[in-house]
């Protein structure tokens, strides 16, 4: 379960600051609270986070409001998760003042979520990082390592201009 007495700061960083990082110290530098979340996750609230190069892995709990109408966690639960970990993977093998965005996804659903999955993993690797794409994938797992949901990505990268 998180540590919820560390309290979690929510923010965007400026792009300048994040052009001045390699992609790796700038998500690991994400994960240990010295730059803030992106605001998107406070509503996974994610922990135990690690990033090495092409690679993360974090960890999170559904719970009831994550629920959508037919009373089981929403998909979009899971995208955030997967979306998230593809393109921090992505950003960790990128050098300073390279940047990237997704430009596609897809997402497969094996197994439904509940507010009594428990902790699951998501980890994040990638396929292949190019000067202007990047391709990576994800996966979900619950607590026993059964696979809830996977997806893979093609990122765009690009310099990120200066003075901005």
């Amino acid at each position: 379960m998180p540590d919820k007495s560390a309290a979690v700061e929510y923010g965007v960083t400026p792009t300048h600051v994040m052009a001045s990082m390699s992609g790796l110290d700038f998500v690991r530098a994400m994960f240990a609270g010295k730059l803030p979340s992106p605001p998107i996750m406070q509503n996974v609230e994610p922990f135990e986070s690690t990033a090495e190069k092409g690679h993360v892995v974090f960890h999170s709990v559904p719970g009831f409001r994550h629920y959508n109408p037919i009373g089981s966690v929403h998909g979009g639960y899971a995208a955030i998760l997967l979306d998230s970990a593809m393109g921090l993977a992505v950003q960790t093998a990128l050098p300073a003042g390279t940047g990237y965005t997704t430009l596609e996804f897809k997402i497969s659903f094996i197994r439904g979520m509940s507010k009594d999955t428990g902790t699951v993993r998501t980890e994040g690797k990638t396929l292949n990082v190019g000067r202007r794409a990047a391709t990576a994938e994800a996966r979900i797992t619950d607590a026993n390592g059964r696979l809830l949901a996977h997806a893979t990505t093609t990122c765009l990268v690009f310099e990120i201009p200066k003075g901005t």
